[in-house]
């Protein structure tokens, strides 16, 4: 277990072998966005930290979570209340998510995208922030990912692009992909995903 400065823990945190908290953000000349952010991470009471999760600088997570084995935990993350990251999920960059959500095993939440509260996002879910592949570079104004809004449900291996918005209470089914907005209380599904019913 490493713990850097910087990491404040709450009561009853349960961390275990492998973990690392307040991982510095570094780019290697590798990448073209650069990293950048505040050292400080803090973790909710309550809280239980699986082996070999790896959380950045500059990440909040709330009380009573379950961070599970090899999750990774990008600099900007912030996660609410109740919530579960389960196993080798990634979070990249400022990734915000509310409280009392599911983000299931192996599942890819891309850099400046939000997530509201009561969402469920199913094992091997893929988002995406640049619709040009990197080819163009790194703008912070035009990278932005999905906003999946509160009590929305993601179905397996979905893949959810750049900007899309998922309103409040819809339904992606599995597989599907999803190119454009989907209404509020809606069920989408298919390449592309389309309209196929209410969700209520």
């Amino acid at each position: 277990m490493l713990i850097e400065p910087g990491v404040v823990i709450g009561d009853d945190v349960e961390i275990f072998s492998g973990v690392v908290l307040g991982k510095e953000p570094k780019g290697a000349g590798a990448v073209s966005r650069i990293p950048g952010c505040d050292r400080q991470v803090t973790i909710g009471s309550g809280c239980s930290i699986g082996p070999n999760a790896v959380i950045f600088q500059d990440v909040i997570i709330g009380n009573d979570c379950l961070i599970g084995d090899g999750a990774s935990i990008r600099e900007g993350g912030r996660i609410g209340n109740a919530c579960l990251i389960s196993r080798y999920v990634t979070l990249n960059y400022n990734v915000r998510i509310g409280n009392r959500t599911k983000v299931m095993d192996l599942t890819h939440l891309t850099g400046n995208m939000t997530i509201g509260d009561d969402v469920f996002i199913s094992i091997h879910v893929s988002t995406t922030n640049d619709n040009n592949l990197g080819r163009l570079g790194y703008d912070s104004a035009s990278a932005i990912g999905p906003a999946i809004d509160s009590r929305a449900m993601i179905g397996a291996g979905a893949s959810i692009l750049p900007g899309v918005s998922i309103g409040c209470g819809a339904i992606v089914a599995s597989g599907a992909v999803v190119t454009k907005d989907v209404a509020g209380e809606t069920l989408v599904a298919g390449v592309p995903a389309r309209f196929v019913r209410p969700s209520a």
